[in-house]
């Protein structure tokens, strides 16, 4: 009798657990109905076959104590990965908006080594079907595929985002993942397929020539590292990753790369410059409307950014420890000491092979920093916007961007010769994290 009644009500208890574990891994967008598949051990694989039928009974106690078994030990593996969170696996998301050097600082952690899983861009895909099924993106839709998405890739789960990428996988393969060749992790021996002839040039790594991208291959080795690191610039709000935070299979940290807007604005009238014709028409001969919808869009970039900022500065409960600010401009005159600060944030070993990347990529030639590229010579290209940007533009921003100005510390200017007086700095000595 007590067999009988003792191993029903740890069964059920068990069960709990588990039910518990599957509802945080499955966690899917309910608006987007996004569908997912098994790929990787951390993907639940479907408890239907050990569960209580209706009736609440089991044909014969031996099937009870094999459904036990095997609850039992899948208990065991999840607390074993519990203690190797515990242990210190680190999870990075590096957030920040185009032009503001989030390639070049991705780099610090892409050149990790081996013990770094490392993602670059990978809600391009989620961004760009939203944008196609809807013809815009909406808010609230991205911020939630952003998200679940993230999360998931934080698992090392790609399943979630192979709902999104075009044309969609066939069998976990694809020849389409966004600068694939920019993941370091991703161009390794282990998940780097034979040639395919015929296969365009699109798809080389840096390192090696590679065929298309098998995924389960990307999710097994991501499992192996020791800490895993995203770059994006496409999370509006900080506060939409607080679910992250609460995961209790996560130590995810938030490192916010900022840049003055002014410099921001005038690299992307480069970088940019279909999208960003209006500016370069009303810095060539016209004032510019204040009103205008590209001055909207640049103010409520603005905006975004200096909230998010304010919250993490702020140190909630639910980002205590977790958050760093770091400006562009600090990272291009002072490299190393930045990249020591980001280190030790994070609480990853700083490798030699970082300290060797950084030393050569931030002396580089004009031949080699491009518009594109993540070589610069750093000391050139702090406040080097100012000898490109008109001082009426400048104006426009600082009237939008104002707050946001302030916050992070980049001076006004008030006149054009304020503007290109080299022996003025724009920049105001200040500590944001205290570390």
């Amino acid at each position: 009798m007590r067999i009988k009644y003792t191993i029903p009500i740890v069964f059920i208890v068990a069960l709990v657990i588990i039910e518990k574990e599957n509802n945080i891994i499955s966690r899917v967008s309910d608006k987007l109905t996004l569908k997912q598949t098994p790929q990787t051990p951390l993907q639940p694989s479907g408890f239907s076959h050990i569960l209580l039928k209706r009736n609440g009974s089991f044909s014969s106690l031996s099937k009870m104590d094999s459904a036990f078994t095997l609850m039992k030990r899948r208990l065991e593996n999840y607390s074993q990965h519990q203690e190797v969170v515990t242990r210190g696996r680190k999870h990075i998301l590096l957030l920040a908006t185009t032009r503001t050097g989030s390639s070049f600082v991705g780099e610090f952690f892409n050149q990790q080594g081996d013990n770094m899983f490392y993602l670059f861009e990978p809600l391009w895909h989620v961004e760009k079907m939203l944008t196609l099924e809807t013809g815009g993106t909406n808010a609230t839709a991205a911020a939630k595929a952003y998200r679940e998405v993230l999360q998931q890739l934080l698992l090392c789960d790609f399943t979630l985002l192979e709902n999104f990428i075009d044309p969609v996988p066939v069998d976990h393969i694809t020849t389409s993942l966004f600068r694939r060749e920019s993941s370091s992790s991703l161009c390794e021996e282990s998940v780097c397929s034979p040639v395919i002839k015929g296969v365009f040039e699109r798809y080389r790594c840096r390192t090696r020539r590679c065929g298309p991208l098998n995924l389960t291959m990307a999710s097994e080795s991501c499992l192996q590292k020791g800490h895993r690191a995203i770059k994006s610039v496409r999370v509006r709000q900080l506060e939409n990753l607080r679910p992250l935070t609460e995961d209790p299979r996560l130590d995810v940290k938030f490192i916010q790369l900022v840049r003055d807007p002014r410099a921001v604005l005038a690299s992307r009238m480069v970088a940019f410059a279909a999208k960003y014709k209006n500016w370069k028409q009303w810095a060539m001969d016209g004032d510019v409307p204040i009103d205008d919808d590209e001055v909207r869009k640049l103010k409520g970039n603005c905006d975004n950014i200096r909230m998010s900022a304010e919250i993490g500065l702020r140190q909630p409960t639910w980002l205590r420890k977790r958050y760093m600010l770091v400006r562009y401009e600090d990272i291009a005159r002072f490299p190393m000491k930045k990249a020591t600060e980001m280190y030790r944030f994070t609480g990853i070993p700083f490798t030699p092979q970082v300290k060797s990347w950084i030393l050569k990529n931030t002396q580089a030639s004009k031949e080699t920093s491009g518009v594109y590229s993540t070589q610069k010579n750093s000391s050139e290209q702090v406040e080097k916007w100012r000898f490109s940007l008109p001082f009426k533009i400048a104006q426009v921003v600082q009237k939008v961007c104002g707050p946001t100005l302030k916050l992070f510390g980049y001076k006004f200017v008030s006149s054009e010769e304020m503007l290109t007086d080299k022996s003025i700095s724009l920049i105001e000595e200040k500590v944001f994290n205290l570390l």
